[in-house]
């Protein structure tokens, strides 16, 4: 709880990553212990910090087998680092601070709009009451629709598994207790049905989820929402028909399975390759260019607010936007009967750059430290944007790093899911207002 107490050294950014950093070496600490551990034998520094580390920040990416390496406590563990990692660990301490009859001071309250990524400090208390209600209550749902489902092959047992994959799923972690994730449930209309609601809905952010639970009506939406949902809903429809027609050709995925079963694994590839994680495909066996569109999907990711990670969908709106007003020679960028500011505009540009450049030396590095593993260029470059992106994916790669190469993915799972911007303000000096302006000069460009 001391992450709650004024610091006036700290801004929220930093308050935030450090949060972040301290949970997952709280989980860490707790996966090395022998009774996380299947064996009784201790996993070892690396892989708990890299477990820990992929829950925490809901990627998904496992150096080791979930179900088989850990016992039932490692596996609570890991659960618990999801919940806390997809909420926020500020919503978690709101409610202790409620539930004690503690007061919540405005410095708090600035932690919790860094947080939440919200533009005011009003209502962010109650903002996070709403997240906790709607991500416990949506769990619950779909947990219990998976248990009733698995009940009668799995027994009892199916309790935990039902409610683990139903958080993972709604957090974006894409974490499996199965070796192979959910490629055994490929034409499973309930599993599919249920996982990818869970998704989408974490996908979309609770501030969207808020918005249309309170207003119900497309014209009282806010712009934020009306972006988020036809961006979502575009991708998501895109994704379906590239990957199910390209998918088509491919013996090594397709061969096997009836056509409704190659519909439910295109859906479904659509769905969890912006942060999920999940996969009913082998994702090794799919053709290039669907693996391609998938780093393009993941890239982009989930919405802010939201418990996915990527640029985001918002950001890939307004550049789009951006550059349509650009081509019909208009002087602003507008959308839906409004305008979009200056700064909006940049802070895409940037969010879309650091991004770009994290990738790709994430990938350059990889590249070099995995030589011996692999000499698939779409594989390291897979790896990179799954992590940078918290989605979870992977072509195979991830059980075969060396601890260099973990300790990269580690390091990129962070920044991925505190978000490029906030980690470059928790480690920037504190900015100095510029009291002058330079002359303007056009350059070329094109």
């Amino acid at each position: 709880m001391s992450v709650l107490k004024r610091n006036e050294r700290l801004n929220p950014s930093q308050v935030l990553l450090l949060g972040f950093v301290a949970i997952i070496l709280i989980g860490t600490f707790l996966l090395m212990l022998p009774a996380a551990s299947a064996t009784g034998r201790s996993v070892g520094f690396l892989d708990a910090l890299f477990t820990a580390t992929s829950a925490t920040c809901v990627t998904g990416l496992t150096a080791v087998d979930i179900g088989s390496t850990f016992s039932r406590f490692g596996q609570v563990v890991i659960l618990t680092l999801i919940q806390i990692g997809g909420l926020g660990f500020m919503t978690f301490a709101v409610l202790i601070f409620l539930i004690l009859g503690r007061k919540i001071s405005f410095q708090q309250r600035l932690y919790i709009q860094q947080s939440f990524n919200q533009q005011a400090v009003e209502g962010v208390v109650r903002l996070a009451l709403y997240v906790a209600l709607i991500a416990f209550s949506v769990e619950a749902v779909g947990a219990a629709v998976l248990f009733l489902h698995w009940y009668p092959e799995m027994g009892l047992e199916a309790l935990f598994f039902a409610i683990f994959h139903a958080v993972s799923a709604f957090n974006n972690a894409g974490m499996s207790l199965w070796s192979d994730s959910l490629m055994q449930f490929v034409g499973d209309p309930v599993v599919n049905l249920t996982i990818s609601m869970l998704v989408i809905l974490g996908g979309l952010g609770f501030i969207v989820i808020v918005d249309v639970w309170q207003h119900r009506r497309w014209k009282k939406l806010s712009l934020h929402s009306k972006l988020v949902l036809l961006t979502s809903s575009g991708l998501l429809v895109a994704g379906v028909l590239l990957i199910f027609f390209i998918e088509w050709f491919n013996p090594q995925t397709n061969e096997t399975l009836t056509l409704s079963e190659r519909f439910w694994s295109a859906y479904f590839q659509s769905v969890t390759a912006r942060s999920a994680g999940f996969n009913t495909l082998d994702i090794g066996a799919m053709l290039p260019t669907s693996q391609l569109l998938i780093i393009l999907l993941m890239f982009i990711g989930a919405s802010p607010g939201s418990t996915g990670g990527g640029i985001k969908t918002t950001t890939f709106a307004l550049l789009y936007v951006t550059a349509y007003s650009v081509v019909r020679g208009r002087r602003e960028v507008a959308v839906m009967q409004r305008r979009i500011s200056q700064e909006q505009i940049f802070r895409a540009l940037a969010m879309v750059m650091i991004g770009m450049t994290m990738v790709i030396l994430v990938t350059v590095v990889l590249s070099f430290t995995e030589r011996e593993r692999t000499d698939n260029f779409l594989e390291v470059l897979f790896e990179a944007t799954s992590a940078f992106s918290t989605c979870g994916l992977s072509m195979g790669l991830t059980p075969e790093l060396s601890p260099v190469g973990k300790v990269i993915i580690t390091l990129t799972m962070v920044a991925g899911r505190v978000g490029p911007l906030t980690v470059a303000y928790a480690l920037a000096q504190m900015q100095r207002k510029e009291s002058y302006r330079y002359p303007e000069e056009k350059v070329l460009i094109g």
